[in-house]
């Protein structure tokens, strides 16, 4: 009884961690990001392409409310998987610090500065006791200077610097087929298509304009661009994705 009761404790406290080093709230915060419909984000030598699958659970649902890809600032999106509403939090927060950079520095905010500071105050919520980690993760994709920057945080608090990455549901299978197909001199339109081409992996082979979003930071414009369903709809043909309708 004594060892379930330890257990507990562990199992209860952020700020504990367990005999062999583990946080199990942070761990179960990573559960909840698996349970997120899946995003993804692409990093190519002209830009940077973030991909969601934002499938509604009912026809009733009007799909705009349904929030997976953000502006953070003109040259950054982000993307989420988890729970949205922690994603709001962290999102407002980082459009936050962006405006305030611009404002204090008269500059654009680096996305490895935006990026390290939303997973700092992440990681704060690690430490505090009566407060929970974010069940969130977060894909910051953006320029540098000109410089395609892609960025994962985790509800640790930790950042990681990608190529690609796929973060939510089916996680595993998105990242095998992304480390299977993707090259490091890709172009904009190329990155685009992959990105379809991995949510359609894990959606039967086939994908509804309406199902999934896209969005891009390209060099040309450095400027974040949300593609419409028109737009998404002729890569999803250029690439034989388009769920066909029944009669």
């Amino acid at each position: 009884m004594q060892g379930q009761a330890q257990q507990q404790a562990y199992d209860r406290g952020i700020t504990i961690f367990s005999p062999d080093g583990r946080l199990y709230q942070v761990e179960y915060a990573r559960e909840a990001v698996k349970r997120g419909t899946a995003s993804i984000g692409i990093r190519t030598t002209e830009g940077v392409i973030l991909a969601v699958d934002k499938r509604i659970r009912s026809p009733l649902m009007e799909r705009d409310s349904v929030e997976k890809i953000h502006k953070a600032d003109e040259h950054i999106g982000i993307a989420s998987a988890g729970h949205v509403a922690d994603a709001r939090q962290l999102v407002d927060f980082a459009r936050q610090q962006a405006q305030l950079n611009r404002l204090r520095y008269e500059e654009p905010i680096g996305v490895e500065t935006l990026t390290k500071t939303v997973t700092d105050f992440i990681q704060q919520y690690t430490q505090v006791g009566g407060a929970r980690p974010f069940g969130v993760s977060l894909i910051i994709g953006g320029l540098d200077d000109g410089r395609p920057r892609l960025y994962e945080t985790d509800p640790s608090g930790t950042p990681y610097e990608w190529k690609a990455l796929a973060v939510g549901a089916d996680r595993a299978d998105l990242q095998d087929f992304l480390e299977e197909e993707y090259v490091d001199e890709m172009s904009l339109e190329e990155g685009i298509g992959l990105g379809a081409r991995a949510l359609a992996k894990v959606n039967e082979g086939v994908l509804s304009p309406y199902d999934i979003g896209l969005a891009t930071i390209d060099q040309a414009s450095e400027r974040f661009l949300r593609l419409t369903d028109e737009e998404i709809e002729e890569y999803l043909i250029e690439h034989d994705l388009l769920e066909q309708e029944e009669e």
